[in-house]
């Protein structure tokens, strides 16, 4: 039963992207980018536009559902021990020094250490444990990373992402285009450009781009974990921060790597093979030295 309404709601999303997507084009009076006579550049930039940024911020707002779904994370709605009432009263108390909504707090089942937060606004956003973590960190270390998730949510982190992934999937899709057109004009003689080598000739150079992209995002998610740390620091202290950032640091091994799409929203994820250049996160001994260079308390 949930197989199939899982199918039903896939259908109904895409259903209804498709009459968007076809709104919002004929509303700009969008026109077909690929002609005989060659590429509408401002048709394909817009065209990639909608598309780019329809994915990033659909993504976006069903983030907290598919986070949920994915991990099984379990909603604490009224704290049954210390722990969840820990997890409860240090994220009420930081959400009550920003005046936001208090984020909805989750737990879920992995033996890793680590947390995320998520949500599409500061005021619809949900931070969630690992089993692992509660096992494994005192009191100090587990409010140094719900501090860390805090400062993501009020930084408003995952709406810069998802801006900074659209603005990406644009670019993708749109050279990707233009290059496939240009190639294809080089290589045949026929003056129209078209048919199925030329959306072949396209896929091949978004996977080419999306590479480069990829190298961006994970750039800025670098940097925006070093903001974090500094804004998790200012909430309980440089103390506790460090203190979750160096048991972390002990307990890397332990970090889950299978939901590659989560890696960016949680605390700490382990290098990829490829080194640093892809890695979301900056290297924990990294982290911990910047909190200890700054000027906090």
């Amino acid at each position: 039963m949930r197989f199939i309404k899982r199918i039903v709601l896939f259908v109904l999303v895409n259903f209804a992207i498709l009459i968007v997507l076809g709104i919002v084009m004929s509303v700009f009076g969008v026109q077909p980018y690929l002609t005989s006579y060659g590429l509408n550049l401002k048709s394909l930039l817009i065209f990639a536009a909608i598309i780019g940024f329809a994915g990033s911020f659909l993504s976006l707002f069903l983030s907290k559902v598919m986070a949920r779904w994915m991990m099984k994370v379990r909603i604490i709605k009224s704290p049954s021990n210390n722990e969840e009432s820990l997890l409860v009263e240090v994220i009420r108390s930081i959400a009550k020094k920003l005046e936001i909504k208090t984020p909805e707090v989750g737990i879920y089942p992995s033996a890793e250490v680590n947390a995320f937060a998520t949500g599409w606004s500061q005021n619809h956003s949900m931070v969630a444990v690992s089993e692992g973590l509660l096992r494994e960190m005192d009191r100090d270390e587990i409010e140094g990373v719900l501090a860390h998730e805090m400062a993501h949510i009020a930084n408003g982190d995952m709406v810069t992402m998802a801006l900074l992934q659209g603005v990406l999937n644009t670019f993708v899709i749109f050279f990707a285009r233009v290059a496939a057109f240009l190639l294809q004009r080089l290589i045949s003689d026929r003056e129209e450009v078209g048919g199925i080598s030329y959306w072949i000739t396209s896929i091949l150079f978004e996977i080419v781009f999306a590479v480069l992209a990829t190298i961006v995002i994970a750039w800025f998610s670098r940097k925006r974990e070093f903001r974090a740390d500094h804004g998790g620091a200012e909430f309980v202290g440089k103390a506790k921060m460090i203190a979750g950032l160096q048991r972390l640091q002990e307990l890397t091994a332990r970090v889950d790597t299978r939901q590659k799409s989560l890696a960016t929203l949680k605390i700490s994820d382990k290098p990829s093979k490829m080194g640093l250049l892809f890695s979301t996160h900056p290297p924990l001994s990294d982290r911990i030295e910047a909190l200890e260079k700054a000027s906090l308390s």
